[in-house]
């Protein structure tokens, strides 16, 4: 919590930054993400950071996390008053590592560097809004026979009329070369990869005077992600809005 608030300081009050804390059902451990998103005269930037709170001791209590994961992309776009102004050029690095049991080894998770274009649609208030990005993905250390990326993300402000509700998320597409293990600890190669992860939330602290506080949650839809076949986990949340 410390750590979030000194990096919304430092994002300025113009940055969008939340907190979000979720309890994964399917796998039966908390997630914290810190979520920020900044747009400015060049551009946007958007980062999240993911930690997975599930390195137990003995007794099977959690004493702290034992997986990361890091997001940062940067859209580049100079032509904001030109007729191509929804399309961006756009960088970004993914990566992060988790622990075998109790820290006795390690493993990279999704290290890559992406270059490519966004495109983005909205709705004349902002509060709809759609970008769709095709992306050259290079892994650092991962074997591919495509070297792309296609994501779509969306987010949907006061849904239904409904003030406060929102949903939003993203679908991405890549191809990676993987050899992962199905709910029976049947082995499997794979080349493609599937990940979603609609969010639906809800400011219910509009109704006592803290409107930052909202309870929703996501579902995380996989194909060859972290499992081999199709994983569906379900999560409940809650976000803080600085």
């Amino acid at each position: 919590m410390t750590a979030a608030v000194l990096m919304a300081a430092v994002c300025g009050a113009s940055a969008q930054t939340n907190l979000q804390m979720f309890y994964d059902f399917g796998r039966g451990h908390e997630t914290t993400t810190l979520e920020m998103f900044k747009a400015d005269n060049w551009g946007n930037t958007f980062f999240f950071c993911d930690y997975d709170y599930n390195w137990r001791n003995g007794d099977g209590k959690v004493i702290a996390p034992n997986a990361t994961y890091f997001e940062i992309a940067r859209c580049w776009n100079f032509w904001q008053d030109s007729e191509i102004a929804p399309f961006s050029i756009q960088w970004e690095y993914n990566g992060g590592f988790g622990t075998f049991g109790n820290g006795l080894g390690n493993y990279a998770v999704n290290n890559a560097l992406l270059f490519g274009i966004d495109y983005f649609l909205h709705s004349a208030n902002f509060n709809n809004t759609l970008n769709l990005k095709v992306l050259y993905k290079d892994y650092i250390d991962c074997a591919q026979k495509l070297p792309l990326q296609f994501t779509v993300v969306w987010g949907l402000q006061d849904l239904f009329g409904v003030t406060g509700l929102r949903f939003s998320g993203f679908a991405d597409l890549w191809w990676q070369h993987q050899s992962l293990a199905d709910a029976n600890g049947v082995y499997g190669d794979t080349e493609m990869t599937f990940l979603s992860e609609p969010q639906l939330w809800y400011a219910v602290g509009q109704h006592f005077g803290c409107p930052n506080l909202n309870i929703g949650g996501e579902v995380e839809l996989g194909y060859n992600f972290v499992d081999y076949g199709f994983a569906c986990y379900p999560c409940l949340g809650l976000k803080w809005n600085f």
